[in-house]
């Protein structure tokens, strides 16, 4: 009888520390435990605002910079064609799929779908010559201007827009963290919360409408510059592979290369920041 009683606490001991262990080998077993070796790809959408700049107009009769050019994007709201394939490039967009090369970090590849119009309704100043032969629409404003203000409102002169689109194709590398026991929360499984950052550099591939001087569109896309970028975000994930990702992103655009008309003699060029209100809609897994 005595020895059962002995026996008894190192049965308890045994249970304990078996049990214990079964909760260890649980925890490591939850999918959302370790993010090393999975895939995830996303689409969302994106609100943007642009810095002033500074946009240079070359070409063989004209040569001039629109100073402190104002402009905005051009938002779709929330719309079906962000999930119609036939209409998905007309909103503001955002598409990427990555992959964790251990559990922190992921390399991405996306494409940043902006649009960028510059403000009809403004008086910029103008420095440079225009001097198109008097048979063309746009000799009405041949001049020398000096730091001249010119009114753009009657489209006559200039309008300027990348709707189609500013597209940023870039590649990021992020850092993930699960901060899900800031919330008290039992089971990552079921939803988890990370915080994520990143830094990302690309070409920028804009497909640029303008209409300059009364000259013949540009119609197709080309590569017009470079950009960096970083952001910072936060990922909701539910049942282990659907999430919904906030993020905050602000970079530097520089494109020397833009085309501008049919004539391989004209382009323009600019730099400008820009800052991104990102909503992103994804799924991750492991093939």
């Amino acid at each position: 009888m005595k020895n059962k009683f002995l026996f008894l606490p190192f049965f308890v001991i045994c249970f304990a520390v078996n049990t214990f262990a079964q909760d260890e080998v649980a925890i490591q077993d939850k999918y959302t435990a370790h993010n090393k070796g999975k895939f995830f790809v996303s689409w969302g959408g994106n609100r943007d605002s642009y810095s002033k700049s500074d946009v240079t107009f070359r070409g063989k009769d004209y040569n001039f910079t629109v100073e402190n050019m104002s402009a905005h994007d051009k938002p779709k709201g929330w719309h079906v064609d962000y999930i119609n394939p036939g209409r998905m490039t007309i909103p503001q967009t955002n598409a990427r799929l990555g992959y964790f090369i251990s559990d922190h970090y992921s390399i991405t590849l996306g494409v940043d779908h902006m649009k960028y119009v510059m403000t009809q309704d403004q008086i910029a100043n103008v420095t440079g010559n225009v001097n198109l032969p008097l048979d063309q629409p746009g000799a009405v404003h041949n001049d020398i201007y000096n730091n001249t203000p010119v009114d753009f409102s009657d489209k006559t002169f200039l309008t300027y827009e990348h709707t189609d689109g500013l597209n940023y194709v870039n590649t990021e590398v992020s850092r993930f963290d699960d901060i899900s026991k800031w919330f008290s929360l039992p089971n990552t499984d079921k939803v988890q919360i990370n915080l994520t950052e990143g830094l990302g550099a690309g070409v920028l591939y804009p497909k640029t409408n303008t209409m300059l001087l009364g000259k013949d569109r540009h119609d197709d896309f080309h590569v017009s510059g470079y950009g960096v970028s970083a952001k910072a975000g936060i990922n909701f994930t539910f049942f282990k592979h659907f999430y919904i990702q906030g993020e905050l992103k602000g970079g530097y655009i520089n494109m020397q290369d833009i085309k501008t008309t049919v004539s391989d003699e004209d382009s323009a060029s600019q730099d400008f920041f820009f800052f991104q209100r990102i909503i992103a809609f994804g799924g991750i897994f492991r093939i």
